[in-house]
Formats: C-alpha cells, structure tokens, sequence
C-alpha cells in the first residue's frame, strides 16, 4: 500500500514537474516573439515600421501631443531602438515630410528637363502626383500639422519652407516661365507668383480637414478650372 501510494504520489509530482515544465516552455516560446521578433528584423523594415507608426500618431494626435513612447509601441520596438534612427521627434517628422514630398519634386525636376515634355504637362503630372501620393493618403495630414503647429513651432515651419515650400517654387517658377515663353500661358503671372499654381493643393488639404465630412470637394473639378485660370483658357492637356 505504502509502495502503491509512493509510486502514486512520484507518479503525480512527475505530471506537475512535467507541467511546471511545459508551461515553462510554452512561455520560453512565447516570449521571445516579439522581442526576438523585433531584434531580427533588418534594419529598414525596423525604419520603415517606426515611420508608418509615427505618420499613424501625428495625424491622430497632432505634432505637440504625439509620443514616441507611443510610436515605438505601435512599430514594435524598444524606444531606445527608435532613436539609433532618429534623433528627437522633430527629425522623425521631417523625414517624414521629405519621405512624402522630395520624391514628387524629384519626379517633376527630372520632367522638366525633357524636351520632349510640355511645360503644362509638367505641371499636370505635378497635380496627378500630388493627389495620388499626398491628398489620397495620410500624408495629407503632415501638411495639415504644419499650417496649424507651425506658428507655435517655427522650426518645423522653417524646415518645411526650406527643404520643400524653396524648391517647389523654384520648379513651378521655371516651369511657368517655360509656358510664358511657348505662349501656354496668357500671362507670366504665374512665372512671377507660382505661389498661384500651388494655391489649389493647399485650398484642398485645408478643405479637406475642415468641411469633408460637410460638403467634399471635388477635387479633379477644382484643378480643371485652374487649369484655364491659369492659362487664359489654353491648356489642352
């Protein structure tokens, strides 16, 4: 009986010395899922998480109130992680910016420079760009952050007026002046304020946060009419 009860009872603190030991696995397996997770990633998958959390953040929360404890969280990673990447909150933004923006100017600098391209088609490939990669995305939300924090937060404004704001006019400048001189455009207005070619876009990302839910903008609309402001009725595109 005795022996029964002694095999019995070895028997039994086997099963809970199994059990202990196979929950213990299970957590051993489990744990390192994320963390390890996170670790083998390379490195620009772990880049590219951190700024498509952080676009997620900044447009829910705005630029003063956004974390980076809270976008670390959402990529994935340790906030210490976060900052082999980048250095504050301010340079995660401007990446941002640029990540959104410099690849449109390279494609319209790169066009202009074609003979073989009309100087309003430049800018017709300008408004399709801006509205495919920027006006139909959250990116759109970056703009919004800068008219409303900018004046609070000058820095990011002045970043946004030198990196993207100089070079954008520059190019429409040139590209305006070009029309002016193929006779596209009725006036050199625009050569001489191209701030007038750009106005639509920012009429739109404003329009948008404000008054979607009110009355949409039918945005294609808008264009083609400035499209015939700007050019005295001529644009064939």
């Amino acid at each position: 009986m005795s022996q029964r009860k002694r095999r019995a009872g070895m028997g039994t603190a086997a099963d809970r010395a199994a059990a202990v030991s196979g929950r213990g696995r299970d957590r051993a397996d489990a744990a390192p899922a994320t963390g390890l997770g996170a670790r083998t990633r390379p490195a620009a998958a772990r880049r590219q998480a951190i700024l498509e959390a952080a676009l997620t953040e900044f447009a829910a929360r705005g630029y003063e109130a956004a974390r980076l404890d809270d976008v670390a969280a959402a990529a994935g990673v340790a906030k210490g992680t976060l900052y082999l990447y980048f250095k504050d909150k301010q340079a995660l933004f401007e990446e941002l910016v640029l990540g959104a923006l410099t690849p449109i100017m390279d494609r319209i600098g790169a066009a202009r420079l074609s003979p073989d391209i009309k100087p309003l088609d430049v800018i017709e490939m300008f408004f399709a760009l801006f509205q495919k990669e920027v006006l139909g995305t959250p990116r759109k939300h970056l703009l919004r952050l800068i008219i409303a924090e900018g004046p609070r937060f000058p820095s990011i404004a002045e970043f946004y007026y030198r990196e993207v704001v100089m070079r954008g006019l520059a190019l429409m400048r040139e590209i305006a002046g070009a029309a002016v001189a193929r006779g596209e455009f009725a006036t050199d207005a625009a050569a001489r304020f191209p701030q007038l070619i750009v106005a639509p876009l920012l009429l739109a990302v404003i329009w948008d946060g404000l008054f979607s839910n009110i009355a949409p903008l039918e945005i294609d609309g808008l264009l083609r009419a400035h499209r015939d402001l700007i050019s005295g009725g001529g644009w064939q595109p």
